[in-house]
C-alpha cells in the first residue's frame, strides 16, 4: 500500500482535530452565542440581520441610496460628492451600519472579540474586490495613543491586516498617526465632523517614500459622513500618494437621502 501523500494526511488532522474542538467548544454564532453548525458563522438570525450595500449607491462615496434616482447623474454621485468630490477617489463599506451590523461591530471595537477581524474582512474583501485589486498598500485609520491604552488593541489595524493577508497586499499598520486625541464624532454634523478632524493626522517625514506614487488604500471599521477618511487621504496625497480609496465594515446612511 502506498504512503498517504503528506498533504492530504494534513489535511486529514486539520479535519480531525476540528472535529474534536467541535466536541469540547461547540461552534456559536458571531453575533448572538448561539449554536451553529461551523465556527466563525452566523446564525440565521443574526446572517438575516444583516443589510449588505447593494446598488443603487454613490459611486464615489459608496453611500447606500434609496432609490436610483437619487443618482441624478450619470456618473451616479450623490449630492455631497458632487458639490465637494472628496479627496479619495472612491469609498466603499459592506455593510449598513444598523442594528444587525452593530451586533458586530460594537463587540469588535470595544468588548475585546478580536477574533471578529477576519469575518468581518471577508465582508470588506467582497464589496470592495475592485479597490483591493488596484491597491499596492494598505493601511489603517490610526486611533490616538491614549485612545489605544485603554482598549489594547486598534480594531482598525487589525481589519488592515486581514484585509491585506485575504488579497496579498502590503500592511502598514503605524503609517498614519493621529496627532491629538478627538471626541466621538457621532453626534455631530458634516461640517462639525469636518473641524473636528481637521489637521488631527500626520505622518513622519521619512515615511513618505512608502507612498510616493503608490495606490493607496484607506481601511476603517465605521465610515459616517468620510470626515475622517477626507483628513486621511488628503495627508497620504501630500505626501505624495498616486490616489486614495477608503474600505470600511459598514457605512452610515445619509439621512438626507433616506428622506428622499
Amino acid at each position: 500500500m502506498q504512503p498517504e501523500p503528506l498533504g492530504r494526511l494534513t489535511a486529514r488532522l486539520r479535519r480531525a482535530g476540528g472535529g474534536l474542538l467541535d466536541v469540547l467548544l461547540p461552534p456559536r454564532c458571531l453575533g448572538c452565542e448561539a449554536e451553529v453548525a461551523q465556527q466563525g458563522t452566523l446564525c440565521p438570525s443574526c446572517f438575516g440581520g444583516l443589510s449588505v450595500i447593494t446598488a443603487p449607491f454613490c459611486t464615489r462615496c459608496g453611500v447606500p441610496f434609496a432609490h436610483a434616482a437619487q443618482a441624478g447623474t450619470e456618473a451616479g454621485t450623490c449630492p455631497r460628492c458632487r458639490n465637494r468630490p472628496p479627496a479619495f477617489r472612491q469609498a466603499r463599506a459592506a455593510l449598513r451600519y444598523d442594528e444587525g451590523a452593530k451586533r458586530l461591530i460594537l463587540p469588535f471595537k470595544h468588548g475585546d472579540r478580536t477574533h471578529l477581524a477576519l469575518p468581518l474582512a471577508r465582508q470588506m474583501a467582497r464589496a470592495g474586490a475592485g479597490l483591493l485589486a488596484r491597491a499596492e498598500l494598505v493601511v489603517p485609520v490610526p486611533a490616538h495613543w491614549r485612545r489605544l491604552i485603554g482598549r489594547r488593541y486598534d480594531q482598525a489595524a487589525l481589519l488592515a491586516q486581514a484585509v491585506g493577508r485575504i488579497a496579498g497586499r502590503p500592511v502598514v499598520p503605524d503609517l498614519l498617526r493621529r496627532t491629538r486625541r478627538t471626541p466621538p464624532l457621532g453626534q455631530k454634523g458634516a461640517a462639525e465632523r469636518a473641524a473636528t478632524v481637521d489637521g488631527a493626522f500626520a505622518m513622519g517625514r521619512h515615511d513618505r517614500q512608502l507612498v510616493t506614487g503608490r495606490q493607496v488604500l484607506l481601511v476603517d471599521d465605521v465610515m459616517t459622513s468620510g470626515a475622517t477618511a477626507e483628513a486621511c487621504a488628503q495627508v497620504l496625497l501630500a505626501a505624495g500618494a498616486a490616489a486614495v480609496d477608503v474600505l470600511a465594515v459598514a457605512r452610515v446612511p445619509d439621512p438626507r437621502l433616506r428622506d428622499g
